[in-house]
């Protein structure tokens, strides 16, 4: 019967469904099939049934449920998975039916031409698609509906549907796992009846019967549970390279189908004990490989448990219990003590002491108290909190570390690319050592060629080599973000062992931002008081660092002067009107002072009116505690340090020379430090940047490798490499030694992987290496590398 050009499936003798594709008249089994090759064709995508290795999805979704998409316009709806940033929305889509790379070549270049689309990619490991698009000119069902007319079908991702598809992949190598591990035992007591023939002699029709008793228990083995290998193998050849299940499956297939020959035609030997032991150490490896892989990878699927399910809602006549993820800004929760808050708030009501280690790595709890900010999943320890809820649970920081880490993981370092060409270049190898060792054996003992031949093909399977790289940065990853750094890209890892210059930002970075006015000296003919009370008045209009300096205690009740014409002037300071007379509060060089005369070091603001100097303010912005630590362990490490600031004070110099770095660079603007950081690299230096405030998002994007504060803009935080979550420098510390591991690690994988090819490999092509043994070894190889790379993760 023909089968469908676009799914696989039987065409129906009566059908009458066909396209013309490329020239050639194609069938199709229904007109669903024929309308999505329609819509490719349309779309200028032939190519897809090119390069595509496994058939399309069956049909369309019907008229009804493509009305249904409809339903996730809503707002009440999205709430729950999209993100919301002004004029761009983001979504995490799962997609059923992706089978290769050309499924996802074919989706992303479908729906790139849809107008109001800005980003859209499609992950066929994970089966997930990260889109953003201008809702103004796009709805989410129209997107939703434009993957239907392909034939796939894309809904929201959500947790519990990953937890899912694991389930679903962990229930499918089990059952292959029983099958093969079964059939296996079964197929080696029929074996040892065929090896007592060395020993006593046995009648030929039961060595016969015993053959295909052996042949009958193999055959679901090679067909169900390999089936994985052949799919792998099938896929990489389609697209133009080799992988490690080419290798397997040419070892399964040749000696089934010659161990088959032999039994049918009675003449040779069977190695159907060899072929399923070799089947279940492979299944057992992968299986294993895959929960290494998953406790390695699941600690931000974790941090998703961690929110509760239920909420206590403080109504206006009693409390209720409601679910959590309906949350809405402003409502109000309680929490209880030892419970877990379902929300990101503000304290209203309420003194404890909160475990927020899910975030921040720290196992200390820090007392919180009514107006600070807590978050979601972190734990109130000791007594009942009020809470006011400041953001919907998917715009909470732990959502967005989720997604951060999410993006992490889409990007692949240059080791793990180096890794892939490695393995694909030592097959292509391997299999012309193949060919050679089977002439030479065809040619001495031809009838042991082909066995010699399979066991140097097992045995020298680069699995443990694809394996090195992934494992152990994965479970470097994973340990990172328990430590409080969440890594945003991928090669940051990879930088920090490499770099030679570690750039810091001064304010909010290597200081806590909180500047402190310390002392007032008068010049003019105002006293203090009125001089102070003037600057506060002007600085209350005022949302800069400096201006907190010199708000009023929140239980002061001093009464401020009334200001008008209040303009503030960006980068110098602030100009107003009190009492008819024009003001002016900033710096020195905009009031056209001579710093030095007025002060020796340190941050000063000074007051003046249009005819005199009133006042100087000098500042103090608290050196963070582990700064020193910092710079010095850097130091010690043979890097460069560097102080990149805008702030072109004395406090700058101080503070350089409090913590002893190797050079200052201070009063630039923000295009000054990327092109400072860009003249190291036209040196050939590799650098790390380290910042928090709006001027440092430049220079943080630019850098080799970049961290923000968790304290930090969100524009800081949106364009570094990896974020502090803790606010706590000495993690950078860790995490450069833990880079170090990582590398070292990486190291060992390969050279333990390179090695035990080298080793086993003259074993094998001598003979002395029997195919079921090499199957051992090289699944025993694997588990050695993934264990390995585990090591990260204590």
């Amino acid at each position: 019967m023909t089968s469908c050009f676009h799914c696989g499936e039987p065409v129906p003798t009566t059908g009458s469904y066909c396209l013309e594709i490329k020239g050639i008249v194609r069938p199709m089994c229904c007109p669903g099939c024929q309308a999505v090759a329609e819509t490719i064709l349309e779309c200028g995508l032939a190519s897809y049934y090119e390069h595509r290795t496994a058939p399309g999805i069956k049909g369309e979704l019907v008229p009804a449920e493509l009305a249904a998409l409809s339903h996730y316009d809503l707002a009440e709806v999205q709430q729950e998975f999209v993100t919301d940033s002004g004029n761009v929305r983001e979504i995490q889509l799962t997609v059923e039916g992706l089978t290769c790379a050309a499924c996802a070549w074919l989706i992303e270049r479908h729906l790139v031409t849809l107008a109001g689309l800005r980003y859209i990619n499609v992950n066929t490991t994970t089966h997930r698609a990260r889109i953003k698009w201008d809702p103004a000119h796009l709805s989410l069902s129209e997107i939703l509906k434009r993957f239907a007319k392909i034939g796939y079908r894309a809904y929201p991702f959500q947790t519990h549907t990953q937890e899912a598809l694991y389930a679903k992949e962990v229930r499918s190598y089990m059952f292959r796992l029983a099958l093969a591990g079964l059939g296996s035992m079964q197929v080696m007591m029929c074996a040892v009846a065929l090896y007592m023939d060395l020993f006593i002699s046995v009648e030929e029709e039961f060595m016969v019967y015993f053959k295909w008793i052996s042949l009958l228990l193999s055959t679901p083995i090679m067909i169900y549970s390999a089936q994985p290998f052949y799919i792998g193998a099938w896929r990489s050849i389609r697209q133009g390279h080799l992988s490690m299940d080419v290798s397997v499956s040419l070892a399964l297939i040749g000696a089934f189908v010659a161990s088959m020959w032999a039994t049918i035609f009675n003449t040779g030997e069977v190695y159907y004990d060899s072929i399923t032991m070799f089947v279940f150490f492979l299944l057992l490896g992968r299986f294993l490989e895959l929960r290494a892989r998953r406790k390695a990878s699941e600690s931000s699927s974790n941090l998703a448990r961690l929110v509760p399910i239920m909420a206590t809602l403080i109504g206006p006549e009693s409390e209720r219990e409601v679910a959590a993820k309906t949350l809405q800004v402003g409502d109000r929760v309680r929490v209880l003590a030892g419970s877990t808050l379902p929300a990101d708030g503000i304290i209203c009501h309420g003194c404890a002491s909160v475990d927020e280690s899910m975030l921040t790595g720290e196992h200390l709890p820090h007392l919180r108290k009514t107006g600070d900010q807590v978050y979601a999943g972190t734990i109130n320890t000791d007594a009942p909190l009020e809470i006011r809820v400041s953001h919907r649970i998917e715009e909470s920081r732990i959502a967005q570390i989720m997604r951060l880490q999410d993006h992490a993981l889409d990007d692949k370092p240059a080791i793990a690319q180096m890794a892939d060409q490695l393995s694909r270049h030592f097959i292509l190898v391997l299999l012309f050592i193949a060919a050679g060792v089977w002439t030479f054996w065809h040619f001495h003992q031809p009838d042991q060629a082909f066995w010699i031949t399979l066991a140097v093909l097992v045995a020298t399977c680069p699995c443990a080599l694809s394996l090195a790289t992934p494992t152990a940065l994965t479970s470097a990853t994973a340990h990172l973000t328990r430590s409080g750094i969440l890594l945003r890209r991928g090669h940051v890892l990879d930088i920090l062992t490499k770099a030679n210059r570690i750039v810091m930002d001064k304010t909010g970075t290597l200081t806590t931002g909180e500047v402190r006015l310390c002392a007032t000296t008068v010049h003019g003919t105002l006293d203090a008081d009125r001089c102070l009370s003037i600057a506060r008045a002007l600085e209350a209009q005022s949302e800069h660092p400096i201006a907190r300096a010199f708000r009023l205690p929140a239980d002061s009740i001093a009464v401020l002067p009334s200001v008008s014409e209040i303009t503030p002037v960006i980068g110098h300071g602030i100009t107003g009107r009190i009492e008819g007379i024009h003001y002016r509060i900033g710096s020195a060089s905009w009031l056209g002072i001579n710093d030095a005369t007025h002060r020796a070091t340190g941050l000063a603001i000074y007051l003046a009116d249009d005819s005199q100097l009133l006042a100087c303010f000098e500042l103090e912005d608290t050196l963070r505690p582990d700064a020193q630590v910092l710079i010095a362990s850097f130091k010690a490490a043979g890097l460069t340090t560097t102080i990149l600031t805008g702030d072109g004070s004395g406090q700058a110099d101080e503070i350089a020379r409090i913590l002893g770095v190797d050079e200052l660079v201070k009063g630039v603007t923000p295009d000054g430090k990327l092109a400072y950081l860009k003249g190291c690299e036209d040196k050939g230096e590799i650098s790390i940047m380290i910042g928090d405030g709006i001027n440092d998002a430049p220079v943080l994007a630019g850098a080799h490798a970049s961290f923000a504060m968790a304290g930090g803009t969100d524009l800081a935080k949106n364009s570094a490499d990896a974020i502090l979550l803790a606010d706590d420098l000495r993690r950078l510390i860790s995490a450069r030694i833990l880079a170090l591991r990582t590398r070292h690690i990486i190291i060992e994988n390969f050279v333990w992987s390179i090695g035990y090819n080298l080793l086993v490999l003259p074993l094998a092509a001598c003979g002395l290496l029997p195919p079921y043994l090499a199957a051992a070894g090289m699944s025993l190889s694997s588990l050695i590398v993934v264990t390995n790379s585990m090591r990260l993760n204590r």
